[in-house]
């Protein structure tokens, strides 16, 4: 029996942990209600438990046999502040605060994970099942390895997935390398010289300025980042003024950068600032940018790729296994954990159209509950094939 097989056995019981957790979203860092879930299901199977790693992470600690092995395995637990616009009964019972992501889902993989590798026991060494809190923007992979993640839990290699919505479920895609961007949010403040919208000639007017910063800020990617490379600049806030005859003194920009390489966001980081900064001197203003590294690019160690396409394949064949997929503009910060130690990263199809196929961050998103065994199948099938029991 493949522990997908297996794990499909469990899966009402996964479903309604699932979609609790959907009804009971909690942001990052204040996942209380489902950190202290995690670690009771955990001890529950005989699991060696932690709590408090990176304030509300968990880890879990299974052993079997005398291998030397270790192993990492990470899931993300937090939810997105964002209302959510779904009817069903499991939807979510907090203002403002939704699983829009799918962490939920995530969540409820690693326990049915270590569910079936503590029933099973067909491995040889330890398994380290790490729960994260705040992925989403939040820094959660750096306050968990602040804490000594990988000092007090070592492990040789570590692992992470993510539903990918529109690829069909039993479907799983990986590649080598780069397999999402870095993220950088930034923040502009521009100040002019306020006054009435009468008198423009009296003021430094800041909403102008933002407006050609906005329109210069389009040529960064385009006549700085390499052809072959890639990149993506995107101002998404423009805040300026109250009144419609009060020029502000004022204006806030907010955005981000995405990138596929270190050296690609400091390139356009140190564009940006000249282009900022320039472009404001030229019409009298200042103008101040300040950036906030959100994750580094999330890069897949190729034997560890080829490991974790290998166990996918011996669950649904390497026809259901893409081995190549385009990278993703989106970001993750298990990112800062394959910085520390070499591993991977999957994708775990999370159906199409109606059944799956609506993107995240979307407010009628929904992880598809059909994808749990599959999800939690993988992980189970890299911990047997990384770790064998000797027999």
């Amino acid at each position: 029996m493949t522990p997908v097989e297996k794990i499909r056995e469990w899966h009402e019981e996964l479903t309604a942990w699932r979609r609790d957790l959907h009804a009971h979203p909690e942001l990052g860092f204040e996942e209380v209600r489902t950190s202290a879930l995690v670690a009771e299901r955990l001890a529950s199977w005989g699991i060696e438990v932690h709590r408090g790693i990176g304030k509300t992470g968990v880890v879990g600690v299974l052993r079997n046999g005398n291998g030397q092995g270790r192993l990492g395995l990470r899931a993300d637990m937090d939810a997105l502040p964002m209302p959510e616009a779904n009817g069903f009964a499991h939807k979510s019972g907090i203002e403002g605060k939704m699983h829009g992501c799918g962490h939920d889902g995530h969540t409820t993989m690693l326990l049915a994970t270590a569910r079936y590798l503590a029933e099973t026991r067909n491995f040889d060494g330890t398994v380290h099942f790490i729960f994260q809190p705040a992925e989403e923007g939040r820094g959660g992979a750096q306050a968990m390895l602040a804490d000594g993640l990988f000092e007090r839990f070592p492990c040789d290699t570590v692992y992470g997935l993510h539903n990918r919505p529109g690829l069909p479920v039993g479907q799983f895609a990986i590649r080598p390398g780069p397999i999402m961007a870095g993220a950088i949010f930034f923040d502009i403040l521009i100040q002019g010289k306020g006054g009435h919208g009468a008198r423009p000639e009296q003021t430094i007017d800041p909403v102008v300025v933002g407006a050609q910063i906005v329109t210069a800020l389009q040529t960064v990617v385009a006549r700085n980042v390499p052809a072959l490379d890639s990149a993506v600049l995107s101002v998404t806030c423009f805040n300026a003024g109250l009144a419609h005859n009060v020029i502000p003194d004022q204006v806030t920009l907010k955005g981000t950068v995405r990138a596929f390489k270190v050296e690609m966001m400091r390139l356009v980081e140190d564009r940006m600032r000249a282009v900022v900064q320039g472009t404001a001197a030229a019409f009298g203003a200042t103008a101040e940018i300040t950036f906030k590294e959100i994750a580094a690019p999330t890069i897949n160690a190729p034997e560890e790729a080829t490991a974790l396409g290998d166990a996918a394949a011996s669950l649904v064949g390497e026809a259901a296994v893409e081995r190549n997929r385009t990278p993703v503009m989106g970001s993750e910060d298990f990112a800062y954990m394959l910085l520390q130690r070499p591993g991977a990263y999957i994708h775990v199809g999370n159906g199409t159209g109606d059944a799956g196929g609506c993107d995240v961050h979307n407010p009628h998103y929904d992880f598809n509950d059909a994808a749990i065994p599959y999800g939690g199948g993988v992980m189970a099938a890299l911990v047997e094939q990384k770790l064998p029991r000797v027999k």
